[in-house]
């Protein structure tokens, strides 16, 4: 056994036997695994291969760490305004919609409809850089552009609140800021396109379904009035019915009356063929009067007389001939009266024919009318609302707006080379002092000190010696 003292004999212990048994099993798992002296036998005799591992390991790793590339990182802060939204940008959203917003917003960010307009505006195809030595397709070096941009892109929502960061990373401050100010300008492109385009073509179909209705509008104006130049008629729907219909009912009177007449004619002649005698009766009352007062007399002198008296006779064939002129005067009434009827039926019968084509054209002039009062009332709704669209189709309504552009970095953000450098250093002690342990222990095994002979062998060890010399 080796010591690195004189080559003298040392005494391991005075109350050592010589037949001192050997560690009991209890020792041994009072006390497991390497004692504090194997432990330093076994450093000792590595220690400087140990020292020089570490050295080159730490080396090694301190001009790694050096040459790595530095990565800075530059943040654009938008802000989600959910009650700014245009009117004519479409129909609102429903419940639950705020909680999806955002993360639609952040996929979007880093969707090829963003991440590709990006590529072209910066150039990066032709960029040495991006494009590093890629020898394909274009469509696969885009593809491969479109990967690295999306990875070099950090998109998140601020905690609690609306805000969303994009951040970018690239190896100068420069590039960092231009990348994020680039992303978000074309998302609030893409984003105010989505809001303002709709509301645009709102906005146009809206003017040119106005112009429709002016065309209707005059269009009705003009039927109506050509259909009052054709027809001769100032008013189409006159309150009180038109003058047809006034002299309709005038006829209708007149007619009635003319019936009355004649039916009173009527009853007269029969009256008269009964015998029966009226002073009442039109046109001969007189006659009627005097036939009365002749037979009052003719029975006055019945009663004197006798029945061929001449006086009586005379009276009878005065009687007789009044009769006869009452009669005819009464078939003279009948014949005017039905004459006048018959006049009088066919004036109401042409005149309702008058009458049903002029409320024909009126109704006809009416629903013109109407028509023309739908679409000026129509027209003019529209027309009013007209400022209205066209305000709210020019204003630049958002639900995301910037709040500050990316600035370049002052410093890198990554790596963090201190702490890397003693993370490599710990790994290299590790490395540079578990090496030897494991090669002791797995592949050769020494006897370095006395607690391997009692610990393994269970030999005691009476003494120890230095180093000897050859």
């Amino acid at each position: 056994m080796n010591n690195h003292r004189a080559n003298l004999p040392a005494v391991v212990g005075t109350a050592l036997s010589l037949h001192t048994p050997p560690p009991s099993s209890d020792e041994e798992h009072a006390s497991p695994g390497m004692s504090m002296a194997q432990i330093t036998s076994i450093v000792r005799a590595h220690l400087k291969r140990s020292l020089i591992t570490l050295l080159v390991l730490v080396l090694v790793f301190g001009s790694l760490i050096k040459i790595l590339p530095h990565s800075y990182v530059a943040t654009a802060t938008l802000i989600v305004n959910h009650g700014d939204k245009n009117p004519l940008a479409g129909p609102d959203f429903a419940a639950g919609f705020d909680n999806t917003f955002i993360p639609t917003q952040i996929d979007l960010i880093q969707s090829p409809a963003v991440l590709q307009p990006v590529i072209d505006q910066l150039h990066l195809l032709s960029n040495k850089e991006w494009a590093d030595g890629f020898k394909g397709p274009q469509a696969a070096l885009r593809e491969a552009i479109f990967t690295r941009l999306a990875d070099s892109l950090n998109v998140s929502q601020g905690a609690g609140s609306d805000l969303l960061y994009i951040a970018a990373s690239a190896k100068n401050p420069e590039e960092a800021a231009t990348l994020a100010n680039a992303v978000a300008d074309q998302y609030l492109l893409l984003n105010r396109q989505r809001i303002d385009e709709p509301a645009t073509q709102s906005a146009e179909l809206y003017t040119k379904e106005l112009e429709d209705l002016r065309q209707k509008t005059i269009q009705a104006q003009e039927q109506v009035t050509a259909f009052r130049q054709k027809n001769g008629m100032i008013d189409l729907a006159p309150a009180n019915g038109n003058e047809a219909e006034t002299a309709l009912s005038d006829l209708e009177e007149k007619l009635l009356a003319a019936e009355n007449q004649e039916r009173n004619v009527q009853a007269q002649l029969q009256a008269q063929a009964w015998g029966i005698s009226s002073a009442t009766a039109p046109g001969s009352g007189e006659l009627a009067a005097k036939l009365s007062a002749d037979a009052a007399q003719l029975a006055k002198l019945r009663e004197t007389l006798g029945p061929r008296h001449p006086q009586v006779l005379e009276l009878v064939s005065q009687m007789a001939s009044i009769k006869r002129a009452i009669a005819a005067d009464l078939n003279s009434q009948l014949a005017d009266a039905r004459k006048l009827v018959s006049q009088y039926s066919a004036a109401v019968q042409a005149q309702k024919t008058l009458a049903l084509g002029r409320r024909q054209v009126q109704d006809q002039g009416s629903k013109l009318l109407l028509e023309l009062e739908s679409a000026e009332a129509t027209y003019k709704r529209a027309l009013d609302s007209y400022p209205q669209i066209q305000f709210a189709a020019n204003d630049a309504a958002n639900d995301v707006v910037l709040i500050s552009r990316a600035v370049p970095p002052a410093k890198a953000l990554k790596p963090n080379k201190p702490k890397y450098f003693l993370v490599a250093c710990a790994a290299a002690f590790a490395f540079a002092f578990g090496i030897p342990f494991a090669y002791e222990l797995l592949l050769n095994r020494r006897l370095r000190c006395r607690d391997d002979f009692e610990r393994n062998f269970g030999v005691p060890v009476l003494a120890q010696f230095g180093p000897i010399e050859p």
